[in-house]
């Protein structure tokens, strides 16, 4: 009898760092996958990407609206633990699968935990400058097996009490598709973007929660920076977190520039090529402090939504001002383009099959205990 699994997706980027792992195990007939689809897929305002994961090919869908525009983080916590929470009751899987720090992630992983289904955490164990890390953390805790991207994540997670046999070393998903042969070419990114630019930039912008009050001033200096410069830029909207209507308001001045192009949600496969066309890409995503510095494309990294994430000589931290981000592009041409990467070979889909084609993985006991280094 196959094994029922749930995915939770609630983020374009989410998704493209589950699509293989969950393409893996919808190609094995001992296994039944299910997608909860939620967040930002099911919102207009950003690219109702809902329609992507259709498109991929996947079965057993399930669409939950967990939010509208004037929800704060935890409206949105509670009320997709309750549409979840309905959905596995009825469903009844053996493995919810999430990913990140997220509130959907978290939502995930109480749903999971309150009623004695396994949780699956896809990239625990890292470190960031926002609540993100607080709600990665917390996730871990509420999680029984730990996919992490490398040893420094699986190492925190012990720090974090966790058992090392609940710990699995996969690398980063999304590395899978990066060394993938049939990402699109940057023309058909263009034709399907209706962009011609040959040279330009990036922009991904993301608030920080914990940093509102200076939030107008952030959005405002970048906006003003990408306005004067004649470098072409491809803008992409920032998640909903709380304070992205400050950002989206500060593009609003970006509309009828010619050298810039603003888009709610690429695709991830287009994405990764846009990315590895970049003469750099600049803002607070975690895709300049990992996916950039894959291609050996410079990331200039703006403000401590990323605090301490990763470490290259493609990355530039600078702050949300004029002058300093004028100075850390003209740095840009310094860098050289060489691909450097810590999370992973690619084969995180295979290795996750793997480990749950293994008895081992279903046999240890769903009840967590604490273990306490300072007693080993």
């Amino acid at each position: 009898m196959s094994r029922r699994v749930v995915f939770l997706t609630g983020t374009r980027a989410d998704f493209g760092k589950l699509k293989s792992l969950m393409r893996a195990l919808q190609n094995d007939m001992d296994f039944d996958v299910h997608v909860f689809i939620t967040g930002m897929h099911m919102l207009s305002k950003y690219g109702y990407t809902c329609e992507e994961v259709e498109k991929a090919g996947f079965k057993n869908l399930f669409r939950f609206i967990n939010q509208n525009q004037s929800d704060s983080m935890d409206h949105i916590l509670a009320k997709t633990i309750t549409g979840l929470s309905d959905y596995v009751n009825e469903i009844a899987p053996e493995l919810i699968v999430i990913h990140g720090d997220r509130v959907e992630a978290l939502a995930g992983a109480a749903v999971g935990a309150l009623n004695n289904i396994r949780v699956a955490h896809i990239e625990g164990g890292e470190v960031s400058g926002t609540v993100d890390e607080l709600i990665r953390h917390a996730v871990t805790k509420l999680s029984h097996g730990h996919f992490v991207s490398n040893e420094q994540a699986k190492n925190r997670l012990i720090q974090l009490g966790e058992s090392e046999d609940s710990v699995f070393v996969i690398g980063s998903p999304d590395i899978d598709v990066m060394n993938s042969t049939s990402l699109p070419s940057i023309d058909a990114v263009r034709e399907r973007y209706g962009f011609s630019f040959e040279h330009y930039a990036i922009l991904m912008y993301h608030p920080v929660t914990s940093e509102l009050d200076d939030l107008p001033r952030q959005a405002k200096a970048i906006v003003d920076y990408i306005s004067d410069t004649s470098l072409p830029f491809i803008v992409v909207y920032p998640n909903n977190d709380h304070g992205s209507d400050i950002i989206l308001n500060e593009y609003l001045r970006l509309k009828d520039l010619s050298h810039v192009k603003v888009y709610p949600s690429i695709r991830f496969e287009y994405f990764l090529t846009l990315l590895k066309n970049a003469a750099f890409i600049l803002g607070n995503s975690s895709a300049g402090v990992r996916e950039a510095p894959h291609f050996g494309v410079p990331a200039i990294n703006v403000g401590s939504r990323q605090h301490n994430r990763a470490t290259a000589v493609s990355i530039i931290n600078t702050s949300a001002h004029m002058d300093s981000l004028r100075h850390a592009v003209q740095q840009v041409a310094d860098i050289p383009r060489v691909a450097v990467s810590d999370f992973g070979n690619g084969n995180s889909a295979g290795e996750f099959h793997q480990i749950l084609l293994n008895d081992a993985f279903w046999d240890k006991g769903i009840q967590k205990h604490f273990i306490d280094r300072s007693a080993v």
